[in-house]
């Protein structure tokens, strides 16, 4: 019999930590290699996590709602044989006086098996400056009584000037040795700022208070932060689709008997904004500093509804080397796991353009807010049959056609008018122009 150490697996290149939210394999389970054993939650999913070997779970290193870092064990798992690469039992050590490290260690710990219970003031995720901080870095805040303000002057060394857990550590360790905290001052209030603090609420008796859960608490953070963060502009054109409906009715049924997949809109809207993102490159950017990134992989994001009502998105990598059949598959599977809560971490990260279709919930247009830090997206509104001015050899005459409005949104600091409005005027352009005689 051999034991080996099962860690906090990556879970994406900015994830850096994991909450654990449950167990779903109890001490003394028999397990088999990939089975899922225990669900984690980070700031980008919730996703199960599968045992990395065969065997029986030995000891649960994590508890519930423990935050642990990429890296750090969370069980050991009793494998019969050998187990190349297997991590011994650790043994105990004889105590020692707690070194300064060690109680800075222990800080951490306490704050993490704590914070739920702390009285403490919530520390947002992403303060009003735009700086983020991470779920250990806001836990120890809470069980330190650090302010939001007090952490805005720490000066981060992580990427892009987050503080780390060893930053935070540090401000504790001077803040109770009584030796002056080296920080900037913090910028007097601003009518923007003062602008930003939410209207107190009244509450009647017969109100019913709901407290948003772990997603919402996510999507309102970053919803707020796009809008803080790019300026806004929406662009409309209203798409005769009369062509894309009259295909995909003559070929859905045979689509369905070949590829045993449904053919939706959905991906042959999505097929004409990859062949106008290859037209307009400048729209699949994203901003870091005063530097524009052009990305060469062209990434789709799908806003999905789940069942509890949030939104996520899935993305399609590499959109522009799929055909029409690999995004219709592709496009059924993210939506469908997407409301299992089966995504893997990396099926919702990377993306360089999103779209939303709201026309699933009846909607004619929409203004999405775009997903940072990417730089625009669409919203696809319903189809609806309407009489148009129709152009004949003859003279024009009225007809029934399919329409629906594409919304386009756009970060200004970066994307003009001019651009944003040929783009989603060339993405109208190829489902108008589209080709009858397409095969499947």
């Amino acid at each position: 019999m051999a034991t080996v150490e099962m860690v906090m697996p990556k879970m994406g290149e900015s994830v850096m930590e994991g909450t654990v939210l449950s167990w779903l394999k109890n001490v003394g389970d028999t397990i088999e290699e990939d089975e899922s054993i225990l669900e984690v939650a980070t700031d980008k999913v919730d996703t199960e996590i599968p045992a990395t070997h065969a065997g029986v779970l030995k000891e649960v290193l994590a508890q519930e709602g423990d935050v642990i870092e990429v890296g750090k064990p969370i069980a050991v798992i009793e494998t019969e044989g050998d187990v190349g690469g297997s991590t011994p039992a650790p043994t105990e050590t004889p105590k020692e006086e707690a070194s300064p490290v060690a109680q800075a260690e222990a800080i951490v710990e306490t704050a993490i098996s704590t914070a739920s219970a702390s009285n403490g003031t919530a520390v947002p995720r992403t303060s009003d400056s735009g700086k983020f901080f991470s779920p250990l870095v806001r836990s120890i805040a809470k069980e330190e009584g650090i302010s939001v303000a007090e952490l805005e002057s720490i000066n981060g060394s992580g990427k892009e000037g987050r503080v780390t857990k060893n930053d935070i550590l540090n401000f504790v360790k001077t803040r109770k040795s009584g030796a002056p905290v080296t920080s900037t001052p913090a910028a007097a209030p601003t009518m923007q700022s003062a602008s930003h603090q939410p209207m107190p609420v009244a509450v009647d008796g017969g109100d019913e208070i709901i407290e948003m859960d772990r997603m919402r608490k996510m999507i309102a953070e970053r919803m707020v932060a796009s809008k803080h963060i790019s300026p806004h502009v929406t662009s409309f054109v209203e798409a005769d689709v009369t062509k894309v409906v009259a295909w995909r009715n003559k070929v859905k049924n045979e689509f369905l008997s070949r590829e045993g997949e449904k053919l939706t809109f959905t991906p042959i809207l999505i097929e004409a904004i990859v062949r106008a993102i290859k037209d307009f490159p400048m729209i699949n950017v994203q901003v870091d500093g005063n530097n524009i990134v052009k990305k060469r992989a062209i990434n789709i994001g799908m806003a999905t509804a789940l069942p509890t009502g949030n939104l996520i998105v899935p993305v399609l990598h590499n959109a522009d080397q799929l055909s029409l059949v690999g995004i219709t598959k592709k496009v059924n599977d993210l939506a469908k796991r997407a409301r299992e809560n089966k995504l893997k971490p990396d099926e919702l990260q990377g993306g360089t353009y999103t779209v939303s279709n709201v026309g699933s919930f009846g909607n004619v247009m929409g203004t999405p807010i775009i997903m940072q830090p990417q730089v625009a997206i669409m919203a696809l509104g319903a189809i609806q049959k309407k009489p148009s001015v129709v152009e004949t050899p003859e003279g024009d005459m009225i007809g029934i056609r399919s329409k629906m409005f594409l919304s386009h949104s756009y970060d200004h600091r970066v994307v003009d008018g001019a651009l944003g409005g040929m783009f989603v005027r060339k993405v109208a352009d190829y489902l108008e122009e589209y080709d009858l005689n397409r095969g499947i």
